[in-house]
């Protein structure tokens, strides 16, 4: 019997007033109660709309009715099938502008909770079947690279290992997972989480060197000559940007980047690493995405007393999820849209004693179809804080391009690709956030899959017919 209820089955949440001062995770995920009583919301549509939004493209439909049937291993299978990733997907994933958004039961009330279940199952698999063992096929005796561990390399590389090939990823850090482990706060993504999932990639077989900083280390043209017949290139964004004003120099100045991996990464938040960190009393977080929220939210859990989000648009006009605004918000942090900075100002010390902005309005609609933001003259005002953290998004890191002759960028810095992924350089493909500039995790990933099939294709047609010959 279908479950007509024009609502989702409501996820349990630990209470704000206590979360924001610990990093326990969140949202504390579906029972299988809930999860088979929400499942039964699929209609199982025949056109399956929510399946051509998925750019990893998991067959959803299918999954769900394995879920409301209580089929929970089942269902994990179906999703792996074509998702490396299913527990850190269903906690991350934009799914109300992706697989969510196209749901028929969203054209009356709320679209079916894709993302809960897929967390649901990818939680239920880890928590009850250890002994789970991995279908691994034989090695086709070809070998790949990638560069870095991201959603992105992660995918490719999952897909790769499938086919046979002997894959070994060369991260930077020393913990693999890119931004999932140096972006993403413990508090909406349990870095075990992401472990599990790497884990079940190296029983598939990848490989992962860490500390192996490509272009430095070794350059791509070293991984070619050591017998790689294809590199894929998934190095993220990690360059930061800033808006460069006045004050930006100041001690009490961060990129979120920073930030967030002092927090994450590098632990700060547990006294006994030594890890610096600002204590703050008043900070200002510069910026309306995700990121931003991240940054505000673990500033909040650092101690600050007051945490303001500056942003020179309207609320409505914010990149962030609207449950990541919903949880900061929850959670005591300060939204200051139409405000935008203009000076960050400093004491005799060097360091950060206020923010001042300038109020904005709306005007004509510009280019990415949204009004354009303009200052009301004469409105400038201060904030006092102590601590700014800017997020305005980042670039790719510029070394590998710097050091490899016949690569390609734009005038962002960003990989210059084809639409299979393919770089300007024969035999190196890209994808994820080093081709398309700070995106979200499942666009990485399927710019990941996507590239596999090519790196399959070039080295089956390629450098095996010219063996032949």
């Amino acid at each position: 019997m279908p479950n007509i209820s024009l609502k989702k089955v409501k996820m349990p949440e630990l209470v704000s007033t206590t979360r924001n001062t610990n990093y326990e995770e969140v949202s504390l995920g579906y029972s299988p109660e809930m999860a088979m009583e929400e499942a039964l919301r699929c209609l199982n549509c025949k056109h399956k709309p929510c399946v051509s939004g998925c750019p990893v493209g998991v067959n959803i439909p299918e999954f769900i009715q394995q879920v409301a049937s209580g089929d929970f291993l089942d269902a994990y299978d179906t999703i792996t099938g074509t998702n490396a990733l299913p527990a850190v997907c269903g906690r991350v994933c934009p799914q109300e502008s992706q697989c969510e958004e196209v749901c028929v039961r969203a054209i009356k009330g709320e679209s079916v909770g894709i993302g809960r279940l897929e967390r649901f199952v990818a939680d239920y698999k880890m928590n009850t079947d250890q002994d789970y063992e991995i279908k691994n096929k034989s090695k086709n005796g070809h070998k790949v690279a990638i560069v870095g561990s991201g959603p992105s390399g992660l995918s490719c590389a999952g897909d790769l290992a499938r086919l046979g090939y002997d894959v070994t990823i060369f991260e930077a850090f020393h913990t693999p997972g890119g931004v999932l482990v140096y972006g993403i706060p413990e508090f909406r993504l349990p870095k075990q989480i992401v472990a599990d999932e790497i884990e079940r990639l190296k029983e598939l077989g990848v490989e992962i060197k860490t500390n192996m900083v490509i272009g430095r280390v070794l350059s791509i043209d070293e991984l070619i000559e050591m017998g790689y017949e294809s590199i894929y290139v998934g190095t993220g964004a990690g360059l930061p940007r800033f808006m460069g004003i006045e004050g930006e120099e100041l001690v009490g100045v961060y990129s979120a980047n920073e930030y967030l991996t002092r927090i994450n990464l590098m632990k700060a938040y547990i006294e006994y690493y030594d890890t610096p960190i600002r204590k703050s009393k008043s900070v200002a977080v510069i910026g309306g995405g995700n990121v931003a929220m991240d940054a505000a939210r673990s500033a909040k859990r650092l101690g600050a007393e007051h945490v303001f989000i500056i942003y020179r648009r309207n609320r409505e006009q914010m990149p962030a999820r609207l449950e990541e605004i919903h949880h900061a918000e929850e959670e005591g942090i300060t939204f200051k849209v139409l405000n935008n900075p203009v000076k960050i100002l400093g004491d005799e010390n060097g360091q950060v004693r206020a923010l001042e902005c300038i109020k904005m309005e709306l005007g004509e609609v510009d280019a990415s179809g949204r009004p354009r933001p303009r200052a009301i003259e004469e409105s400038n005002f201060e904030i006092e804080v102590d601590t700014v953290i800017v997020s305005i998004g980042s670039s790719p890191n510029p070394l590998i391009k710097s050091t490899t002759d016949g690569l390609e960028t734009n005038n962002r810095g960003c990989l210059i690709v084809d639409e299979k992924m393919a770089t300007t350089k024969e035999g190196v493909y890209a994808g994820g956030d080093a081709v398309t500039g700070a995106a979200t995790v499942i666009n990485a990933m399927g710019a990941g899959k996507v590239a596999a099939k090519a790196i399959d294709e070039y080295i089956m047609s390629t450098i095996v017919n010219k063996k032949a010959i």
